[in-house]
């Protein structure tokens, strides 16, 4: 990380609990936040337009994406005023064999 950066507190891999990732992921909003971030990679927060969730508020967005790294699903870094929230999936991966992977496909059919 550089200079001026931190990440936000997040559950360790080993801590992470399948309950609380389907938790997370059974509201539609999150389950689309998390293939965003399959599909492009690290986003900044800034603007939720570009998440195409243009009908709900900044702070529920926020606390859409709070929820998710609180579940161990994305992390975040801060990075000045913005946050940058990435998917942890190569430690879901690790922890949930083939768990992403089956639910991005599911949202593909």
């Amino acid at each position: 990380m550089g200079a001026g950066e931190e990440l936000l507190p997040q559950p360790d891999i080993r801590d992470i609990r399948l309950e609380k990732v389907l938790q997370a992921l059974g509201d539609p909003v999150r389950l689309q936040l998390m293939a965003i971030y399959a599909r492009e990679g690290e986003q900044c927060d800034c603007d939720p337009r570009r998440f195409g969730l243009q009908h709900l508020h900044k702070s529920t967005v926020s606390h859409h994406m709070k929820v998710l790294r609180e579940a161990g699903v994305t992390s975040t870094k801060v990075v000045g005023r913005n946050r940058h929230v990435r998917l942890r999936k190569e430690e879901l991966d690790e922890r949930f064999p083939g768990l992403v992977d089956t639910l991005l496909a599911a949202l593909d059919d």
